[in-house]
C-alpha cells in the first residue's frame, strides 16, 4: 500500500504548483458524485480554496438521483463550492438535431453526455479564470473507458496514475464520504449502466494486471483489446509533418 500521506503532500504541492504557474484564480471539475471525482475534488480543494464542483445531470434518472445526491454529500463534508448546470435539454436538442442528419450509434449517443459537460466546464472555466482538473484514474486510461474529448479532456490530472483499487485505499484515508466508497462504478451514461459490465472484466483483475502482470488468459484478451483499440484517445491527433 501506498504512503498515503505522502501522496496527498505531493499532490497538493503539484495541484498548488499548476494553479500559480498558471496564474490562475481557481479550479473547477465535474463532481458526478462517483469516486475519482471526489477524490479529485478533495485534493483540489485541499491545495485550492477556490475550488467549484459542477454537478452536471444530463438524461438519466440516476443523475437526477443517486449521483447528485452523493455529489452534494461530498460537497458538503468537504465544503466545496457547488453548482447544478442540467444539461439534459441541451442533449435532447443536440440529439434531434444531429439525429436528422444521421443515424446516431448507442455509441454516439452516450459520448454525447461527457462532451456536453465538458464544455459546460471549460466555459465555467474560460468565464472565471479557473484550471479544468480531469478525474480519469489509470485503469480507465489503460482501457481507453472514457470519452476522447470528454471525461478524458482536462488542464490536469491528480490522480491519473491511480488505479481504482488505489483510488479507493486514497479516499479511505480522506475519509470520503461512505456512500461514495460503497458505490459501484458507473458513468450514469444509461439506466443500470455499470462499469464492469460494460467492458466484460472487473477492475480488481485489471488492476492485478497493471500493478503485478498477473491475469487470466481470458481477462488479458479482454484488457489487451481495449487498451490497443483505444491508443488513439491517449495521443495527441496526428498531425501532417512535412
Amino acid at each position: 500500500m501506498k504512503n498515503w500521506k505522502l501522496e496527498t503532500e505531493l499532490r497538493l504541492e503539484f495541484i498548488h504548483g499548476i494553479v500559480k504557474a498558471a496564474g490562475v484564480n481557481g479550479i473547477v471539475f465535474g463532481n458526478s458524485g462517483g469516486k475519482d471525482s471526489a477524490l479529485v475534488g478533495i485534493l483540489c480543494k485541499m491545495a485550492c480554496d477556490n475550488t467549484v464542483g459542477i454537478i452536471m445531470p444530463c438524461g438519466t434518472s440516476q443523475n437526477y438521483g443517486s449521483d447528485k445526491t452523493d455529489a452534494e454529500i461530498l460537497a458538503e463534508q468537504f465544503n466545496i463550492d457547488t453548482r447544478i448546470v442540467d444539461l439534459t435539454s441541451t442533449r435532447d436538442e443536440l440529439v434531434a438535431t444531429v439525429g436528422g442528419n444521421t443515424k446516431l450509434t448507442d455509441s454516439a449517443l452516450s459520448n454525447i453526455a461527457p462532451r456536453l459537460r465538458m464544455t459546460a466546464l471549460y466555459a465555467v472555466a474560460a468565464s472565471e479564470n479557473l484550471l479544468v482538473a480531469g478525474t480519469s484514474n489509470r485503469s480507465e486510461r489503460h482501457m481507453g473507458y472514457f470519452t476522447k474529448w470528454g471525461d478524458g479532456a482536462c488542464d490536469f490530472n491528480p490522480i491519473a496514475d491511480l488505479t481504482v483499487t488505489e483510488t479507493y485505499e486514497f479516499l479511505r484515508y480522506l475519509n470520503a464520504p461512505n456512500v461514495i466508497i460503497d458505490k459501484v462504478p458507473s458513468a450514469g451514461l444509461f439506466e443500470g449502466q455499470t462499469d464492469e459490465l460494460d467492458m466484460g472484466v472487473t477492475y480488481r483483475a485489471i488492476d492485478n494486471y497493471l500493478l503485478t502482470g498477473e491475469v487470466s488468459e481470458s481477462d488479458k484478451a479482454i484488457i489487451d483489446r481495449y487498451h490497443n483499440s483505444s491508443e488513439h484517445k491517449r495521443k495527441m491527433p496526428l498531425t501532417f509533418v512535412k
